[in-house]
């Protein structure tokens, strides 16, 4: 089992940075299993994908909207994966999730379906 927790969510103002962390909680997670991904839904939307990064952190994948502000990151060793935000926008603001793909074989997904094991969830408010 992959037990997600997500954290580090809240209310910033437009141009603010933040960093996003998701950790697998059970002691038996070999993190290293998992391609990565972060997911954001906002009010009235479909989820979307924002950030992957494949098992080893030697890939990266970011949607076009946030390429230039976002990156992601993982530390195999503390079972963590992050997201690192930056120059955040009202346009931001969403519930971001991150999921883990048992799947992957060495590249990352942008689709949703490929992830088998999701987080709750941490809100991200940015105020303009």
């Amino acid at each position: 089992q992959v037990h997600l927790v997500e954290s580090g969510g809240g209310l910033v103002q437009a141009g603010d940075s933040l960093k996003l962390s998701c950790a697998c909680t059970n002691s038996e997670c070999t993190f290293s299993n998992y391609a990565m991904g972060w997911f954001r839904q906002a009010p009235g939307k479909e989820r979307e994908f924002v950030a992957a990064i494949t098992r080893y952190g030697g890939t990266t994948s970011l949607a076009d909207s946030v390429r230039d502000r976002f990156y992601t990151s993982r530390k195999n060793a503390a079972r963590t994966v992050y997201l690192h935000m930056s120059n955040l926008k009202p346009e931001d603001t969403a519930v971001y999730s991150c999921a883990a793909d048992s799947f992957s074989t060495g590249e990352v997904s942008t689709n949703i379906s490929s992830y088998d094991y999701w987080g709750q969830g941490t809100q991200v408010t940015v105020s303009s």
